[in-house]
């Protein structure tokens, strides 16, 4: 066993998991509840970029649902960008037996 080779192969995976990470974190995520009514969009890091509630359900009397709504929607794309990641990273992962969140 060649232990320089093993190194430089670690090396490469590491900047391979990088540029990955980076590539995710860049990637926009669109979450939406109630059939689009209220979209949430973030980033890869599970920042919220944007916020969109339909106009039609803007009535003040309803506060809890559009507060209800945007969690729904937020959730929604975090759930989506968690997934990516665990696509991305999860053969990877398991192919240097770390576990994976």
């Amino acid at each position: 066993m060649d232990i320089n080779k093993l190194m430089q192969q670690a090396q490469a995976m590491q900047k391979e998991l990088e540029k990955a990470n980076e590539q995710i974190n860049a990637t926009e995520f669109e979450g939406s509840a109630s059939n689009g009514l209220v979209k949430v969009t973030i980033n890869g890091e599970n920042k919220v970029l944007a916020v969109n509630i339909d106009p039609s359900i803007l009535n003040p009397e309803d506060k809890e649902m559009i507060e209800d709504l945007i969690m729904i929607a937020v959730n929604d794309a975090i759930d989506k960008a968690d997934e990516l990641k665990k696509d991305r990273f999860g053969s990877m992962a398991s192919a240097m037996g770390l576990p994976l969140k």
